[in-house]
């Protein structure tokens, strides 16, 4: 019997039900009030009156007439400059002890987000749920005894002035608790190592030393760590090197594009569990195993605000205007696609994260992401949000039985008529005016809004296909490899045209 695993799925059992759960509504009630007080002392707070906004009635409510909309460049011109100048109580007291780069999907500037001692304790307080949310899952005993490999980006932080840096996954690995180093790999030495391919390398090498039973990380960059695992040990599946894998925490993006790939690198069944893990913080985890859903989290340094996502709310930039609408989560209805502001222990106020989500379940606060503002495609009306793009190309993988875990598309001009042009990740081979044919249709049928523009301005649907490996050698190009870099999906011309330069000049 496995003693050690028995006495931790234990420890957890009873912490999770002397914890138990509360209001979601409740708890964002009072997270609120715990910002604004913390915070009214410090540049911002006083700026925008946090003392009288508490002693309202209605703090929300003034809160959202008081405060405006920051995306980052606004927050960062505005305010946090300051703070990168090393001033204290900008906006958040004191000044923050790393600072997280995201590059994300806009583009080669990192942005620099500030992550302070609060936001580390948050972030490792939603992991220990997230650890504890595992005992409903139905996991053997022995699976809490085995090693988890969490692939991010470099732990090796780069020191700024007087702070630290680097990505999320990087600050949040260097900061895990003491307890839980003896299970994490690829450990420390190898984390530090900055170079994406030097360090897949060197874990594939070492992998056999390691009983895995847990995998985290980005489904793209995890599927090309998975691979040369494979290759090294010349293995048909990864189970042949780590018998004992049994769950994947995927984060960052959907994980659906990536599934059926995923899957045929595993010989035996794997729990694939959710989580959103941003810059700005731990936002949301899958808590059960009913759905692929995942729960807000609603207590722990985050206030979450939606606004509707409809084109008349959004700028061309992917900007909020500022008189949209917002709601709390006390007023968002279910199937709804809402653009996702937050407010949080790191000093970001109303704060534009740039991802559009809907609720699945209102009452137990559990969500889906369903794209990004800048990926909204709505060039001669067509209004195709990312998650319309996926289900469409899932129908396409299920008729042309494919695997299409990478695209990029956008807007161009043919003969002087707008096409939607889309590159598609696949080593299929099949004809390009088949899926072409195949896509338009879907996409009518997941979009009433499309099926419209396609009968006026937007005349086609062009299909290119190339090797996945060019998505990741693009953003190995202009970004970096690994970590929390993901694939922009809808380009502008200018973007495009640098993407199919590359695509022509790398011949994939």
């Amino acid at each position: 019997m496995a003693i050690l695993g028995s006495i931790i799925k234990g420890a957890i059992d009873l912490r999770g039900s002397i914890v138990g759960d509360t209001s979601p509504v409740e708890d964002q009630q009072n997270v609120l009030r715990s910002l604004l007080d913390k915070a009214k002392d410090t540049a911002f707070g006083k700026y925008y009156g946090f003392t009288t906004i508490l002693e309202s009635e209605q703090p929300a409510k003034k809160f959202t007439e008081v405060v405006p909309f920051f995306d980052y460049h606004t927050m960062k011109e505005e305010w946090w400059d300051r703070t990168i100048s090393g001033l204290p109580d900008i906006t958040w007291p004191g000044k923050p002890s790393y600072f997280a780069l995201s590059s994300g999907t806009t583009g080669k500037t990192s942005k620099r987000i500030p992550v302070t001692d609060e936001m580390i304790e948050a972030i490792r307080t939603t992991g220990i749920k997230q650890v504890g949310a595992l005992t409903n899952f139905e996991l053997p005993t022995d699976f809490f005894e085995k090693e988890i490999m969490m692939l991010g980006s470099s732990t090796d932080l780069s020191e700024r002035d007087e702070f630290l840096e680097g990505e999320i996954s990087g600050i949040s690995a260097s900061n895990i608790p003491f307890w839980f180093r003896g299970y994490y790999k690829p450990g420390e030495d190898i984390a530090k190592i900055d170079d994406w391919d030097t360090r897949v390398a060197t874990i594939a090498k070492r992998a056999k030393e390691w009983d895995i039973g847990a995998l985290s990380g980005i489904p793209s960059w995890m599927e090309l760590m998975m691979k040369e695992v494979i290759e090294y040990h010349n293995a048909d599946t990864i189970h042949d090197v780590w018998p004992n894998l049994q769950v994947y925490t995927s984060g960052g993006v959907a994980f659906q594009p990536y599934e059926k790939s995923f899957r045929q690198l595993c010989a035996k069944p794997v729990t694939v569990i959710d989580t959103y893990l941003a810059s700005e913080g731990f936002i949301a985890f899958q808590q059960r195993p009913e759905t692929t859903s995942m729960k807000l989290v609603t207590d722990n340094g985050i206030y979450f605000e939606f606004v509707p996502f409809a084109p008349e709310y959004i700028n061309e930039d992917g900007s909020i205007v500022q008189d949209a609408p917002v709601l709390t989560l006390a007023e968002v209805e279910k199937d709804q696609d809402y653009v996702l502001i937050i407010s949080t222990v790191s000093g970001a106020w109303r704060y534009l994260i740039g991802d559009t989500i809907a609720f699945t379940d209102v009452e137990k606060a559990e969500i889906i992401i369903t794209g990004r503002t800048k990926f909204f495609l709505n060039v001669v009306g067509s209004q195709l949000s990312v998650n319309k793009m996926e289900t469409a190309l899932r129908e396409l993988e299920a008729q042309f039985d494919i695997e299409i875990p990478e695209f990029t598309l956008a807007a161009v001009k043919i003969d002087g008529d707008f096409h939607h042009h889309w590159y598609l990740g696949t080593d299929a081979a099949i004809e390009t005016t088949k899926l072409s044919e195949a896509l338009d249709n879907a996409l009518k049928e997941a979009n009433k809004n499309y099926n419209v523009a396609r009968g006026k301005a937007l005349k086609g649907v062009k299909v290119t296909t190339v090797s996945p490996n060019a998505f990741h050698e693009w953003n190995g190009k202009n970004k970096k490899k690994g970590g929390q870099v993901k694939m922009v999906r809808v380009m502008d011309e200018e973007k495009f045209a640098e993407w199919e330069a590359f695509v022509e000049e790398s011949s994939f």
